[in-house]
């Protein structure tokens, strides 16, 4: 498959027509393409809410309140001591994903649609052969990287984690946090949602993918948000034609890498210790 013709918007709808073509888009008859629908997008509904209320490192600190309480210990107060308490507070983040967007997931897709989870998007699949389109994907989004890095606004706000630059150790620690995050979300919207939806829904999966995707980008700028629409629409095409996750995961974390130290070098630089303390 040409990778022009996958991401060309003349051809989209010949793409969905093939994939809607091909199996096992609706492959379930209609009583059980019903409870299909209903399982995953019930499932879709409940991850997403505890990944947006649970995701705040606000809910570390109660749970430590609460433990401290019960054990007579000052858990919250060790932890700002240590000098890790910002990064203890996205690996909170990073694991609320890990269990919203991955282990309830595999859990329905093992229990209730009595499948394996390494069908849906966790193999390497025809990757290497749709990597050109990958790149088609990234590369206008890095040229725009590059452009607004030029900002200060963009230096205030990458990483997210404040101390990155501070040693090698946080730097290699947030960035696993973050990348692992990538692959969470590409399981969940690109794997899960399509691969399980598909035989109840054909082409039409994307679809609906792109709708929640979307909507996790509302707290983003507008034209973040905007974006998003198509950028879901062309990864969960080249998903499905390469039976993979891997290069929607290698676009966001080559983006998301991009960002950091675009600006890291604008401001505090490269770390030059290994350990901070």
């Amino acid at each position: 498959m040409n990778p022009l013709k996958v991401l060309n918007p003349v051809n989209i709808l010949t793409q969905l027509d093939r994939i809607d073509a091909e199996p096992p888009s609706h492959s379930l008859d209609r009583p059980a393409a019903l409870r299909r629908v209903m399982a995953v997008l019930a499932c879709v509904c409940v991850c997403l809410l505890l990944v947006h209320y649970g995701k705040y490192s606000r809910n570390l600190l109660l749970i430590l309140h609460w433990l401290g309480g019960n054990l007579d210990q000052d858990y919250i107060g060790a932890l700002r001591a240590s000098g890790w308490f910002e990064l203890a507070g996205y690996a909170w983040w990073s694991a609320v994903h890990l269990v919203g967007y991955v282990l309830i997931p595999v859990l329905v897709i093992r229990v209730v649609l009595k499948q394996r989870a390494l069908d849906m998007g966790w193999r390497w699949g025809e990757t290497h052969t749709h990597w050109l389109g990958y790149v088609l994907l990234v590369s206008p989004i890095l040229f725009f990287v590059y452009m607004v890095s030029l900002g200060q606004d963009f230096v205030h706000h990458y990483p997210f984690y404040d101390k990155a630059s501070r040693s090698w150790v946080d730097l290699i620690a947030w960035e696993c946090l973050y990348i692992a995050q990538f692959i969470f979300l590409e399981f969940f919207f690109r794997g899960f949602i399509l691969n399980a939806l598909r035989p109840a829904m054909g082409a039409n999966a994307i679809w609906v993918m792109c709708v929640p995707y979307l909507m996790i980008h509302f707290p983003k700028l507008w034209l973040e948000a905007t974006g998003a629409i198509l950028f879901g629409l062309f990864l969960g095409v080249l998903a499905l034609r390469s039976r993979s996750i891997w290069g929607g995961v290698a676009v966001h974390v080559t983006i998301a890498l991009a960002m950091d130290f675009a600006a890291l070098g604008r401001k505090s630089g490269i770390p030059d210790i290994w350990w901070p303390f």
